[in-house]
């Protein structure tokens, strides 16, 4: 789904006041940024569940690296973070737009973040 709103010029600020589980997942799932499957899964509570843009579930931190091992190399892309949502009871929304040289050539990515009560993240689904 794409965001029919124009991109919020605050979205780049309000990113950094996000929880830093979430961050650390923006930076890790960056392709700008050498990934580190650590860094990566120490956002993610132990047993976190990730639904991808292709609507596969991903329990737990082994298949979760599993899953960003396997999408990390597929495509060259650069991405914008253009939303940032908070909406109440540990839940985020964040928008990133990503161009690059994946069919289509460009397209937003919805993420939607629960954090568990110790500030990593529960639940993530992820949706074009």
């Amino acid at each position: 789904m794409t965001i029919q709103t124009p991109p919020d010029p605050s979205a780049a600020e309000k990113a950094e006041q996000l929880p830093s589980a979430i961050k650390r997942f923006l930076r890790e799932a960056d392709p700008q940024h050498k990934a580190n499957a650590h860094d990566l899964l120490a956002a993610f509570a132990a047993d976190a569940v990730v639904v991808d843009d292709d609507g596969e579930t991903y329990t737990g931190h082994d298949e979760i690296h599993r899953w960003r091992s396997a999408e990390s190399s597929e495509y060259t892309y650069t991405v914008e973070i253009t939303h940032v949502e908070e909406l109440g009871d540990n839940r985020y929304v964040v928008t990133q737009h990503l161009d690059g040289d994946f069919p289509g050539g460009e397209v937003d990515v919805i993420y939607r973040f629960t954090l568990a009560g110790d500030g990593l993240i529960q639940h993530l689904e992820i949706a074009p």
